[in-house]
């Protein structure tokens, strides 16, 4: 099956088109996509890059009623339409993608893959906020967690690098990027990950504090004479690394801002570090125990140092790593030191691959 993949973000649109064994066979960036009705460069891409059978909508967020990939229909966009707010910056903008590929290729069947989806098989106890029954009941409030597709890929061939089947490794999957979470995985499904209601919870991230007192944000809007509009933008843009270090929040300048002594840098490094290494270790509750470390995003993916620190923060629990393979390794490895308790890979993130996943197997083709 052929197909094209949409990923609409805040301000851009990226597209690929995968052939039939799931090789990316073209790819663009449309960078200030305007959104729908702006047809022009999505026309140009299909023009140019061949026939597609299907086509995958990344969605960050299915809200509760969506635990898996979903056939794309007029029910299917109103009610995601009706929970846009539950992600404003991103499935407004997704389904903006959506009726603009609709326009361009009427006959071709669709479908949304959820980052929420890997999570819905979070237990009771770890996805249910101690609030208000009646508003948990009322508003859907849960911990639905994210980066799903990425996390899922990620598991997947992870176990596959180490040659044993994910449903029997007790896994702790790191998606390291701008933003960033963890994912505890036993018996091969999610049963604890780091974001919550929101992506704003869990590890420090480039502009994003993560996790916080909520008594400390009730402190801001009534002593503090914090806006919430203003608060909102401060959590969302000007926190995380570049909040503390000064810099636009890109892991690579806060370490050589660090490298270079400036203090700020060193904290901001050292917050990011000790709440990744404490939260990976919280995650190991969950699966009882840890076989096998996952890093993939930019930072999993390209970052030697926090893949050294991070091993080196956790010993006790098993996670070692060979030095002059984790300096030179960028794409998919098992860098962990001979003799290591705990096996550690570095997976390039493929959200592509695990859309076409989801999308052979909804649409009854499913992979071999």
């Amino acid at each position: 099956m052929r197909l094209l993949v949409v990923n609409a973000g805040s301000s851009s649109l990226k597209l690929s088109r995968l052939d039939g064994d799931g090789a990316v066979t073209a790819a663009t960036t449309v960078e200030a996509w305007q959104g729908e009705g702006h047809l022009e460069p999505l026309a140009a891409f299909l023009d140019g890059c061949g026939p597609v059978d299907a086509v995958a909508h990344r969605v960050v967020h299915g809200g509760p009623r969506h635990t898996g990939p979903a056939r794309l229909d007029d029910d299917v966009i109103g009610y995601l339409d009706s929970i846009g707010h539950l992600a404003p910056l991103h499935n407004p903008r997704a389904l903006a993608g959506v009726r603009s590929v609709r326009d361009l290729l009427p006959g071709v069947p669709a479908v949304a893959c959820f980052d929420t989806t890997f999570h819905a098989t979070l237990p009771p106890a770890a996805r249910t906020y101690a609030v208000p029954r009646e508003w948990n009941e009322r508003w859907d409030l849960r911990r639905y967690g994210f980066h799903g597709l990425s996390h899922a890929y990620a598991v997947r061939r992870g176990a596959e690098l180490v040659g044993r089947a994910p449903e029997r490794l007790r896994i702790v999957s790191c998606h390291l990027g701008a933003g960033a979470s963890l994912a505890a995985v036993r018996d091969g499904v999610s049963v604890d990950t780091t974001m919550g209601f929101t992506p704003l919870a869990g590890l420090v991230m480039n502009t994003r504090p993560g996790t916080l007192d909520p008594g400390l944000l009730l402190w801001l809007l009534e002593r503090g004479s914090v806006a919430p509009a203003e608060l909102g933008d401060v959590l969302e843009h000007r926190s995380g690394l570049k909040g503390l270090s000064g810099t636009s929040g890109d892991l690579r300048e806060v370490l050589a801002g660090r490298a270079d002594g400036d203090p700020a840098c060193g904290l901001a490094f050292d917050v990011y570090l000790h709440r990744l290494a404490r939260e990976a270790a919280a995650m190991t509750a969950a699966t009882g125990g840890l076989d096998l470390l996952v890093l993939t995003g930019g930072v999993g993916e390209h970052s030697w140092q926090v893949r050294a620190a991070l091993a080196g923060a956790l010993p006790h629990l098993g996670l070692a790593v060979d030095t002059e393979v984790n300096r030179a390794t960028t794409a998919d490895a098992d860098i962990s030191a001979q003799g290591s308790a705990v096996r550690t890979v570095v997976v390039t993130a493929r959200e592509d691959l695990e859309m076409r996943r989801q999308v052979l197997v909804l649409l009854g083709h499913p992979p071999s």
